[in-house]
């Protein structure tokens, strides 16, 4: 990811009202949007560069993920996470 971001220099960084609001859509439309759809449907516009980091963030911290179709995929669960966090096996 870091790579990408030195690469995208010239793009703005985003808010993080704007990578919240990234990220509340695709967990309320996952699996009905590939990344060009997503960006085209989004509540408000986004530049396209800002969006590409958004989205390189969120997989980056296994929030999301493509199936093999392309289509993005919400895969954050706190349900998960409540049940694992308390267990001696785990470090977070």
């Amino acid at each position: 990811m870091v790579e990408t971001i030195q690469q995208n220099q010239t793009a703005r960084s985003p808010t993080l009202q704007t990578v919240l609001m990234v990220e509340n859509f695709i967990n309320e439309n996952s699996g009905e949007f590939k990344k060009t759809e997503l960006f085209h449907n989004l509540p408000k516009k986004v530049m396209w560069q800002t969006f590409q980091i958004i989205m390189e963030y969120l997989e980056s911290i296994n929030k999301i993920a493509y199936d093999v179709e392309g289509y993005v995929v919400y895969i954050w669960s706190p349900e998960f996470y409540a049940k694992i966090k308390h267990r001696s096996a785990i470090k977070l």
